[in-house]
Order: structure tokens, then C-alpha cells, then sequence
């Protein structure tokens, strides 16, 4: 029996970042899914049932077409599984839809720089494995408005464990939700080509495209 397939999207409009091939990578070798990574928006315009999941990977600006759009919300209201990895916040600006769909929408960053996430769920299957608190390197996204109200928060920033974060002592990192029939996971991590050699982040990529792709 083949494995369930990702359709994984890379497009950017906006900022493209150098870990973008590390990601795609890393998807393809963690095993259990058949990986169809695209940059062509006419892969959004076709019917998307086929896919367990649609990964957005560090996407950025306006990456779909009006059918696209189209497709992606039936798709996702009808039970697909839909998951955003770093830069998928930074994605569809002028699509409220999208922002809703994710949940929050990117305000800003510091400096890449160490720092300490917070595990907020320790059962989810994105956060079963990590240690209470993980010690990261990334880019620590802010937030316009704080997912919480929508969303099952999974992990969030210390900010006291690194310089320039505004979102105080609430400040997700990765979460969970539904939408329509189908289920939503985003993490902020993933800003760094090292990041997709991590085994721990890793294992958060896929618990969440695990659970995400879950019908």
C-alpha cells in the first residue's frame, strides 16, 4: 500500500529563505508520506483530495491564484489536513480567510538567537517527545494577535530567555485547531538550515503533519 501523500509548498513572493531546501528535505526523509514538493501555483488549482495534508513551507507573500484559494478552503473545510511551518505566517496577506485558517498572522522578529521554548501540551503527538523546556536556536516570530482565542496552544517562547520578544508571558509558538472539518497545525520554528537536522524538530514536523493529516 504507498504512503499517504503531502503536497508541500514552497512559493514565496516575499522574503525566500535559504532553509527551504533543508525543509523539503527533511519532509521527504521522515518517512511514511510521499512528498510532492511544488512552487507552481497551478498545483493548488487541482483538486486536493488526494493529499493526507498540504504543507505551506516558509511560504511568503501571495503564493495562490483565486482558484487556488478556492480549492485550498474546500479542501480544508471539506477534512484535509493543512499545516504552516515558519514563514507560512508571513503568506496571503490579503486573504482574510488564510488568517483565520492559520490563526494568527506574522508581526515581526529579532535576531536569530538562542532561546527557550515552553511545552505547554506534553501529549499532542508534535510535542510528546520534546522535554519540558527545549533550548532552541530560531527566529523568534511575534504575533499580531495572540492564536489562543481560536487555537490549542501546544508551545510558547520565554521571552526572558532572549532579547526583542513584544508578546509578554503568552506568547505561542506552535498550536493546533480546527477548521471546518479539518484540522490546522503551525509552528513558528523552522528559520534555520540546522533547524531541519535537529531529530527533536524533526519529530515536532511530523507529529504535527501527523495529526493534521488524521481524517
Amino acid at each position: 500500500m504507498a504512503d499517504p501523500a503531502l503536497l508541500v509548498y514552497t512559493r514565496t513572493t516575499g522574503y525566500r529563505h535559504d532553509s527551504i531546501p533543508a525543509g523539503v528535505a527533511a519532509l521527504r526523509a521522515l518517512g511514511g508520506f510521499e512528498v510532492h514538493a511544488h512552487e507552481d501555483p497551478a498545483a493548488l488549482e487541482e483538486p486536493l483530495d488526494r493529499y493526507a495534508a498540504v504543507v505551506f513551507l516558509s511560504t511568503s507573500g501571495e503564493v495562490l491564484t483565486p482558484a487556488g484559494r478556492e480549492r485550498l478552503a474546500e479542501y480544508v473545510e471539506g477534512g484535509g489536513g493543512f499545516v504552516g511551518v515558519h514563514a507560512a505566517a508571513c503568506t496571503e496577506d490579503d486573504w482574510p480567510y488564510y488568517g483565520d485558517l492559520l490563526g494568527a498572522r506574522f508581526a515581526g522578529h529579532p535576531p536569530v538567537q538562542p532561546g527557550r521554548v515552553l511545552v505547554e501540551d506534553r501529549d499532542h503527538p508534535a510535542t510528546r517527545h520534546l522535554p519540558p523546556v527545549w533550548e532552541a536556536t530560531d527566529e523568534w516570530y511575534d504575533f499580531r494577535a495572540c492564536p489562543r482565542r481560536t487555537a490549542h496552544v501546544l508551545l510558547r517562547a520565554d521571552e526572558s530567555s532572549y532579547t526583542g520578544g513584544t508578546m509578554g508571558d503568552d506568547h505561542p509558538l506552535a498550536w493546533c485547531r480546527a477548521q471546518g472539518a479539518g484540522r490546522v497545525f503551525y509552528t513558528a520554528l523552522g528559520h534555520t538550515v540546522e533547524a531541519y537536522d535537529d531529530p527533536l524538530f524533526r519529530a515536532h514536523l511530523r507529529g504535527g503533519i501527523i495529526w493534521a493529516a488524521a481524517r
